[in-house]
């Protein structure tokens, strides 16, 4: 028996309590049946480890268990239901075996002395993001002592962002230290193998541990980590750039020095936002005439989280006509009783009494009697449920109050959710549904490989009697149809598959999935949304954010995989209710967007979107955009082939290159090289851009500037001097752009990129073609080739296409276009979307409409 099991039944043995059957205990947790499942694995895990042959049952019974034990109202172990679901959803492997052991002699310590454990407690804050400050979680020992070769493994949540710990400079940011209050013990620096969310999240990585080499702690000693120790002139801890109501610090205990780490409750740390960098408005995207609206006004700092410090007072202006005005003092100020008596589009501009903090509100179409209002939704996010930060309240009011969604599914992953987290979720979609103003759908993400189905999210109509249908159990997409099926009724459940961690689309439930989520902070992915259409499937296009900070819905872009800002789903009905949204996702009445409210409406033949049009020979494809910014495109797609495409940018200088501003724009797909693979990871642009026979004067990276931001912000962009630009970002199925203004432009003058080697990157990674890395290269873009204001170049690298381009800035451009063109097909079926891109890289998509043919059933 290994050294971890030798602890937790040396430990077991020695409680009088040991074993505990199901007369002795009359209050147990656990029925009599689990009590006995529970108690037989105890047993046949002290002599026989978990192999292939056993692991599977064992798994269950431990699934069960650690239901049971959060049902109770106890603190569950973070990865307790992973390890779980990751031998009974996935296929056998060693790995997943091997964690089985440690997973089960962890709950039996828990099971027998949870209640006597000790205490934990933090320093609460609040704290400011990306400030240095100094925390202390304090742990009282309780009914087992730590021992000699034992200690505290002092982790970090790999989501967290407060960079590493460290032990080695004192006057560095993050030192960490230990103290004991019991004079006789000694500690030393150690590390310890850790895999999981507190740990290497796809495999071991070392992790901060302090064991104890000289004396015991026994019960009512006390041991203080101190994290940002600033006594020996050190800044403190840095903290991450999100706000949350629980920054988690994982603190783990070992006993006796087996290394089984025991996981102590997280405490909930908050962290607040800094001083006012930007306003943002929020209104509805339609109204009618004379009809009152609310319009809400929220002050943010540079990340998008809500400011705090001093809040100024603000005016309010409609289409550069005083509106109102707003006192200083609150960050989230709601304008009530708001209305337009004519018809029009109306921009609602806020700026700061002083004039030096503005912005704007999503457009706002007035008419008459409108036929439908547009909706803004969250679909698909993520807590410290999971793998993420923050409470499900959190993200409740986050996605209520400071996104000011019409509607938000918390959709956790089935393989960490356990029975007491589903009813949590449940009774907060009974909590903050409000209706006419807020909705919130019970959901989850049905979480296996993409060799299994993929990840799809599972959302439902109502809260009550719910059964979720988890991997664990339906561990294939066909068995999941099944399941559900099974117990729901086909008219409450939507399912939406993403492509992060690809679904199969060589399948789909026609009365299941009606959506498909082609953009989330993971990347774009059209290319996703055409493989369901090219396999026959009539589905419609939205986005998400699947945001992993409890942020859904108005969030900033976090790097790593979560790369740029996360997606919207628009949804065209008429209420705010339950009923009424979720029959307009079930009828794909939808469309997808990188963030921004653009206003879209498309037809085919008088068909809206995600509707069957007659089929006729002659198509009149036409609609029309009101962006938040400057449109600078309209594509029409049919059958996944560009065949209308409009540029609305304003004609550059017809002299040729002049003095003025141009948009230098990185784009690579994100198709996946091998067919039913993971899609292609970002892809790194950074190095040198260096202006020949020009001057730079400014550069500056699109992409992050409030409701008219697109969705890469560029991670760094620096003007060393007239001639160099320096300049870091990545791209994944979209753009990303910077703007420079140049002088003293001539004929000859040219754009030379000099391209580092940079490795892609990305979670869900490619299982055919791993992440790769792109080599140097070098880019020239001779403005005497401008062609239309236009030049482009590729940048081809292992079977893929990238562009480099660069545009001549000619004006500011329409913001509102109506567009129409006709096709002639001989087809049925033929489907027909548009794509929007806005001149600040946002985009939007249309769900599909079809002309003839027949749908599948």
């Amino acid at each position: 028996m290994n050294a971890r099991l030798c602890l937790a039944f040396g430990l077991l043995a020695s409680a009088s309590t040991w074993p505990i059957t199901a007369a002795e205990a009359p209050d147990d947790y656990l029925d009599p049946g689990l009590r006995a499942r529970v108690e037989a694995l105890k047993a046949n895990l002290a002599s026989l480890p978990s192999n292939r042959a056993n692991a599977h049952a064992r798994a269950s019974t431990l699934s069960d268990w650690v239901n049971a034990y959060a049902r109770s109202g106890r603190y569950v172990p973070v990865n307790a239901t992973a390890v779980a679901s990751g031998v009974m959803a996935y296929p056998m492997r060693s790995g997943r075996i091997a964690n089985l052991d440690p997973a089960i002699a962890e709950m039996a310590v828990l099971d027998e002395h949870g209640d006597s454990l000790g205490t934990l407690a933090a320093d609460s804050g609040p704290f400011r993001v990306r400030s240095h400050a100094t925390i202390k979680q304090t742990y009282t020992v309780g009914s087992l002592d730590v021992e000699p070769g034992g200690g505290f493994i002092v982790a970090r949540q790999f989501m967290t962002g407060t960079g590493a710990f460290q032990t080695d400079d004192e006057t560095a940011a993050n030192y960490i230290t230990i103290e004991s209050s019991n004079p006789n013990v000694r500690f030393a620096r150690a590390g310890i193998p850790l895999a999981g969310m507190h740990g290497g999240f796809r495999g071991a990585v070392e992790a901060l541990a302090f064991r104890l080499t000289s004396g015991h702690l026994t019960e009512g000693d006390s041991v203080t980590i101190t994290y940002g120790d600033t006594s020996a002139g050190g800044p403190g801890l840095l903290l991450p750039s999100f706000s949350t109501d629980r920054m988690a610090l994982p603190l783990y205990v070992d006993f006796d020095g087996s290394d089984l780490a025991v996981s102590l409750p997280i405490q909930p740390i908050i962290v607040v936002g800094d001083d006012v960098h930007g306003v943002d408005g929020f209104a509805p995207s339609v109204v009618a005439t004379g009809e009152p609206f609310t319009l809400t006004v929220r002050a943010r700092d540079r990340d998008y989280n809500r400011a705090t410090g001093v809040v100024p007072a603000w005016q309010v202006f409609a289409n550069g006509k005083p509106l109102t005005s707003l006192p200083p003092g609150n960050a989230l100020q709601a304008v009530n009783g708001l209305s337009f008596q004519d018809p029009g589009t109306y921009r609602i501009t806020i700026a700061s009494s002083d004039g030096k903090v503005t912005g704007e509100a999503n457009p706002i179409l007035v008419e008459d009697a409108p036929r439908r209002r547009i909706y803004w939704g969250d679909t698909h996010g993520h807590s410290g449920f999971a793998e993420g930060v923050g409470t499900s309240e959190r993200y409740m009011t986050w996605a209520r109050d400071d996104a000011q969604l019409d509607f938000v599914t918390h959709s956790e992953h089935d393989i960490w959710l356990d029975d007491f987290e589903w009813a949590v979720l449940q009774e907060n979609v009974r909590k903050y549904t409000a209706l006419g103003k807020f909705v919130a759908f019970l959901g989850y993400e049905w979480t296996v490989q993409n060799t299994q189905g993929g990840h799809h999210n599972v959302l439902f109509r109502t809260p009550d009697d719910r059964l979720r249908i988890p991997a664990q159990d339906y561990s294939t997409l066909s068995r999941l149809y099944d399941g559900l099926r099974e117990h729901h009724a086909l008219r409450d459940v939507v399912v939406i598959p993403h492509a992060h961690q690809a679904g199969d689309y060589r399948q789909s439930d026609p009365g299941l999935e009606p959506l498909v989520e082609i953009m989330s902070q993971h990347g774009s992915f059209e290319w996703f949304g055409r493989k369901y259409l090219d396999h026959g499937h009539q589905i419609g296009f939205i986005a998400a954010s699947d945001n992993h900070l409890t942020q859904p819905g108005f969030n900033a872009p976090q790097g790593g995989s979560l790369s740029q800002r996360g997606g919207l789903a628009a949804v065209r009905t008429n209420a705010v209710t339950p009923n009424a949204l979720f029959d307009a996702m079930r009828n794909r009445a939808t469309y997808a967007t990188t963030g921004d409210r653009m206003i879209l409406d498309v037809t085919v033949n008088g068909a809206e979107m995600g509707q069957r049009a007659a089929f006729e020979a002659e198509r009149v494809i036409g609609g029309r955009v009101i962006g938040t910014a400057p449109i600078k495109e309209v594509v029409v797609v049919r059958n996944g082939t560009e065949i209308w495409q409009r540029d609305y940018s304003p004609e550059a200088s017809s002299r040729g290159p002049a003095d003025g501003d141009y948009v230098l724009t990185f784009e690579s797909p994100s198709l996946p090289y091998h067919p039913g693979d993971n899609p292609r990871g970002w892809r790194w642009w950074w190095g040198e851009l260096v202006i020949q026979g020009a001057t730079a004067t400014a550069a500056q990276g699109l992409g992050l500037a409030g409701n008219g931001a697109g969705g890469v912000a560029v991670d760094g962009v620096d003007l060393t001097d007239g001639s160099s630009v320096a300049f870091r970002t990545r791209t994944r199925g979209g753009p990303s752009s910077i703007r420079l203004t140049l002088t003293d432009v001539r004929r000859m003058t040219t754009l030379r990129l000099k391209l580092r080697e940079g490795r892609e990157f990305g979670g869900g990674p490619p299982r055919y073609r791993s992440h790769a890395t792109v080599p140097e290269a070098e880019v020239e873009l001779p403005l005497r080739e401008l062609d239309g204001g236009n030049l482009s170049r590729t940048v081809e690298f292992d079977g893929f296409v990238d562009t480099v381009s660069l545009r001549q800035v000619g004006g500011d451009g329409p913001l509102d276009v109506t567009f129409e063109t006709t096709d002639t097909g001989r087809r049925e079926g033929d489907y027909y979307y548009v794509r929007v891109t806005q001149t600040n890289d946002a985009m939007a998509w249309s769900s599909p409409v079809w002309v003839g043919g027949h749908p599948p059933r």
